[in-house]
């Protein structure tokens, strides 16, 4: 298997970590580890032995995680690092030929494994005719038959920060159902909707053979932790998932599952603090590109913490993204690290300084654009 390299991964690298204002970061505000243990989690933490932990994760946290859910159970999860999870999921599921349908544009590894595997990937494009990110269900009609091994979908979406409707998805999973396929449905910003009307179920919930991935590091902002979950009701997926693990982490990182195990009791007061850093920079973004029309196509989101914008002038998008870095120190992601185009940008909203970044991004287009 070749994998070719991971280009949002190559790019942030060379930014990421020197840059004043990540404005084109996808995960919510960090908490410091004080923020989420009591004097008495940390006492506890420290007794913690350093050990191996169960392969699928630890039972204690797995039933905190299966709070979450309406139907699975403990049982029904695997703790991985998420970008393990998608590698671990597409292996177990995939072989040389499969047909397979994603959802674009995308983080790279839902589309890029598939390709690795040597499977005939179809390509699902958002229907540019409309003034949002929609994705017109007729493609799957037409498209998902008795052939079709895998549908990939990820709602939340990185990077528009849209979500299906609730009769969308519930219809991809039918058309999953009659057609006997699977569908790998990255649901890592599940709980950041803006309105908690559009919240889907959980995948799993809905279908035996849907395998959901979620974790720590988008809407609870604890990428550090390094933690999330594959969740799935499909007996033979489950079985090779775990089998996989084996030739990779084995088992999860203890301190990290302990921490993540008492940040998910406490997810109502983490969430609320996100939530209101969200809806505040959001408000912002959508009065800012409001004014700035004639150079940006704007689609408000409905969820998570980022957003896909549209430039409309003639630089294009990693030239623009390129000289904004150089001269202002703010940090944007183009649309060719997704694959898409040159002429987008991603932009992140779930941190606290964005205000800030967000001003600098407004002296560049006025002594530049």
């Amino acid at each position: 298997m070749r994998i070719s390299p991971f280009r949002l991964e190559r790019y942030l690298e060379l930014y990421e970590f020197t840059t004043k204002y990540i404005l084109g970061a996808s995960d919510c505000e960090s908490f410091e580890v004080g923020e989420i243990l009591s004097e008495e989690e940390f006492s506890e933490l420290s007794s913690l032995r350093l050990g191996y932990s169960e392969a699928k994760g630890s039972l204690s946290l797995r039933k905190e995680i299966s709070h979450l859910f309406e139907v699975a159970g403990p049982e029904d999860l695997v703790v991985c690092v998420p970008q393990e999870g998608i590698f671990i999921a597409m292996n177990a599921m995939l072989e040389a030929g499969d047909k397979v349908i994603v959802q674009v544009p995308c983080y790279q590894s839902l589309c890029e494994m598939p390709k690795a595997l040597d499977c005939k990937v179809l390509t699902w494009e958002p229907d540019t005719e409309r003034k949002c990110w929609e994705w017109n269900l007729d493609f799957l009609r037409k498209n998902v038959d008795k052939r079709t091994k895998l549908i990939v979908v990820n709602s939340p979406q990185n990077p528009t920060g849209q979500t299906f409707k609730k009769d969308e998805y519930l219809e991809i999973l039918d058309i999953a159902r009659q057609n006997k396929c699977y569908v790998f449905s990255d649901e890592m910003y599940r709980l950041l909707e803006h309105d908690p009307k559009d919240r889907l179920p959980i995948g799993t919930d809905v279908y035996e053979k849907c395998i959901s991935l979620s974790g720590m590091s988008k809407t609870f902002g604890l990428g550090g932790l390094r933690l999330g979950w594959l969740s799935t009701r499909d007996e033979v997926a489950l079985r090779r998932i775990v089998e996989l693990k084996d030739y990779i982490t084995i088992s999860n990182n203890a301190i990290g599952e302990y921490v993540a195990k008492i940040a998910l009791k406490k997810r109502e007061t983490l969430l609320s603090r996100n939530h209101k850093i969200v809806t505040s920079n959001v408000e912002l973004l959508n009065s800012f590109f409001n004014d700035q029309e004639d150079l940006f196509g704007w689609f408000k989101p409905k969820a998570a913490s980022i957003a896909f914008v549209q430039t409309k002038f003639s630089m294009d998008a990693e030239n623009f993204c390129a000289d904004l870095v150089k001269k202002k120190d703010v940090l944007l992601v183009p649309s060719t690290k997704f694959g898409y185009g040159n002429h987008h940008f991603r932009l992140g909203f779930g941190r606290k300084n964005m205000p800030n970044g967000l001003r600098l991004l407004g002296e560049y287009v006025e002594e530049n654009l």
